[in-house]
């Protein structure tokens, strides 16, 4: 499959995670007596991934997260050559989403794009009023975990076909711990979309949103390849000289 046509999966994939998760959080998550709180928020996130997987799994991968696609490379299971035109499309992806979840939202009188817009933060800016310590580790441990189940639900020897209900439900779970911590993210794009948006603190604090995720995302690729991987599917289809395989996650 060409890098275009990759790229433009992986554009579309993270529009619909930013578009379905952050979307559920600002128009549905508050709304008065029968809002969906938290747990439909991380519902919301875990379906994108998940029908997302199934619709361009096959294309691109469904990485729809630069700390998936690092954790990848430094799990052997995706080329670093292809690694920037991921990234640059999956945070394309998601400021074009958080723009027309603003367009929908700016319809209420009531939407205050300052009050937030489903951005991440620590501190006063932490829904539960958490450190910047505490927003950090949670936001490595949480991808680091996150990226394990990717590359064991996507590993050869497990079941087929089970992989994006894996890792939609992973998503889903890891939100549910982590969203009273900071909003979660574990996605550097899905940060930074709705931060273009809200401006000030969102875009301030955004650094830890980059770098934690990044960090947690290539300790979670290397724990697995290291402790349950066998030979780097990379390396194996080079050797084979076959064509690299795209893991769905």
């Amino acid at each position: 499959m060409p890098m275009s046509k990759r790229a433009v999966a992986e554009f579309f994939g993270t529009f619909w995670l930013v578009f379905g998760g952050c979307g559920s959080a600002v128009l549905a998550a508050g709304f008065p007596a029968v809002g969906i709180g938290f747990a439909g928020v991380a519902l919301a996130f875990g379906l994108t991934v998940l029908t997302m997987a199934y619709a361009i799994g096959h294309i691109s991968g469904c990485h729809l997260n630069p700390a998936v696609s690092v954790g990848l490379v430094a799990g052997k299971r995706f080329p670093a050559s292809d690694l920037l035109g991921y990234v640059i499309a999956q945070v394309l992806g998601a400021i074009a989403a958080a723009g027309v979840l603003y367009i929908i939202a700016s319809g209420s009188a009531s939407f205050d794009v300052h009050a937030g817009f489903a951005s991440n933060g620590y501190g006063v800016n932490s829904p539960g009023g958490y450190s910047v310590l505490a927003g950090f580790v949670s936001e490595v441990v949480l991808t680091a975990f996150f990226l394990i189940v990717i590359m064991g639900a996507t590993d050869d020897r497990a079941p087929k076909g089970f992989a994006p209900i894996a890792i939609g439900l992973c998503l889903t779970l890891i939100h549910l711990v982590g969203i009273p911590v900071t909003n979660l993210s574990v996605n550097p794009a899905r940060s930074t979309g709705p931060a273009v948006f809200a401006g000030g603190w969102a875009l301030q604090q955004l650094w830890m949103f980059w770098v934690a995720p990044l960090i947690g995302g290539a300790i979670g690729g290397v724990v697995y390849n290291t402790i349950f991987g066998t030979k780097g599917k990379v390396q194996a289809a080079l050797e084979k000289e076959v064509p690299v395989p795209q893991p769905v996650g």
